[in-house]
């Protein structure tokens, strides 16, 4: 299978096996953190997740680490106002950051939320990217260049991951990846590749493993990560 975007680099034997050993070992929920003073130190590579809410972040993030229950959806889009943080060993975490598009608490509540976000996104030294997942049956949206702008603003390196693939034919799959390169196209941030995933049947997890494992992992020899 072809992947959409590709990476050569990235897309090699031995960066999909760090990928694999890489999730195949301990992983656990370390903390949730409602405001600045509550982060982890940043004695850790971090890659975090960020999307719209309802756009499959919780499967995805699932997904990716091969555990069926490790990041919980909320049964309310919209409702988680912290970051979560999940270790990956001794080698990497994993954030979970609250999905936006959804203005279900009061205005107090929105403007906490997001300020927590945005100065996350700008003081933390240990983020080594951000992983945008986009709806592939929607594409980027309003809110989605809001977030590509604070990115940019803040000079986070972020990487579009199209989620539910599943539900598209593999030509609407190309349009919709299409379309999102276009859109990224002069942004200074943004990875100029996509990745098309599914978490129903596995495309592209591999590969998107095999990206963290590269910011996880980038001095180390593979018979090292075993």
């Amino acid at each position: 299978m072809t992947e959409i975007g590709l990476v050569e680099d990235i897309n090699t034997d031995d960066w999909l096996e760090a990928g694999r050993l890489l999730f195949a070992g301990p992983i656990e929920f370390e903390r949730g953190v409602p405001s600045m003073e509550h982060l982890p130190d940043e004695n850790l590579p971090e890659v975090a997740f960020a999307g719209r809410s309802n756009v499959g972040k919780s499967s995805l993030i699932n997904a990716v680490t091969g555990r069926n229950k490790l990041a919980r959806a909320s049964t309310e889009p919209g409702r988680t106002r912290e970051l979560n943080f999940f270790r990956v060993g001794d080698r990497l975490r994993l954030v979970d950051m609250p999905g936006y598009g959804y203005a279900t608490g009061g205005k107090a509540d929105i403007e906490r939320w997001t300020r927590l976000v945005r100065d996350y996104l700008r003081g933390r030294t240990s983020l080594k990217r951000v992983i945008l997942l986009i709806d592939s049956r929607h594409g980027v949206k309003p809110h989605d260049n809001d977030v590509m702008d604070a990115l940019d603003q803040a000079a986070v390196i972020y990487e579009i991951a199209l989620t539910k693939t599943d539900k598209l034919k593999a030509s609407e799959v190309a349009e919709s990846a299409e379309a999102a390169r276009a859109a990224i196209a002069k942004r200074p941030a943004a990875y100029p590749y996509v990745r098309a995933t599914s978490s129903e049947t596995g495309l592209g997890i591999d590969l998107l493993r095999a990206d963290i494992a590269a910011l996880a992992l980038p001095a180390l020899p593979l018979k090292e990560r075993q």
